[in-house]
């Protein structure tokens, strides 16, 4: 029993550090002046709004990866494992393209991609965790509005 908690803290743990990791390499690059100097539409939420929703966003990924991971051996994980890795290397790298280099246009169609790959993962959690998948949806459900935030930056500037 000691064996099986000290196995699942590690896994919730590493789970965190990972996610955290993706997080921490998208926040290398902040706003700064040149996000604050964009024309913006009047919906555009304000900058306080971004922390807490993306610090819980990324907190639901991170459990949800640790609770299909905690189900290996009972149902085939690595697919879902892959394309939650693979969402997280998109989600690292749309900051850098958007804030860092302000490539709006590639970053709009990056973004587009990491959307499709949270669809996927979402679809492959479902089967193995259901908590799992619904964790995913809200992070789906505010790429979404990202994706369209982005076009409608990259168009009014």
């Amino acid at each position: 029993m000691a064996k099986r908690f000290a196995v699942s803290a590690a896994g919730l743990l590493a789970s965190v550090l990972i996610v955290a990791l993706a997080a921490s390499l998208g926040g290398l690059f902040g706003p700064g002046d040149w996000y604050r100097s964009l024309a913006k539409p009047d919906w555009n939420p304000p900058n306080w709004v971004f922390g807490p929703v993306w610090s819980f966003l990324y907190l639901s990924m991170a459990v949800a990866g640790w609770l299909v991971w905690m189900r290996r051996g009972e149902r085939p994980v690595g697919v879902p494992l892959a394309l939650h890795g693979a969402q997280l290397l998109l989600n690292a790298v749309w900051t850098p393209l958007f804030f860092g280099l302000h490539w709006m246009g590639l970053a709009f169609a990056e973004i587009l991609v990491l959307e499709v790959f949270i669809i996927a993962c979402v679809a492959a959690f479902w089967p193995v965790s259901r908590w799992a998948a619904a964790l995913m949806a809200p992070y789906a459900v505010w790429v979404a509005f990202a994706a369209f935030l982005n076009f409608t930056l990259w168009r009014l500037n």
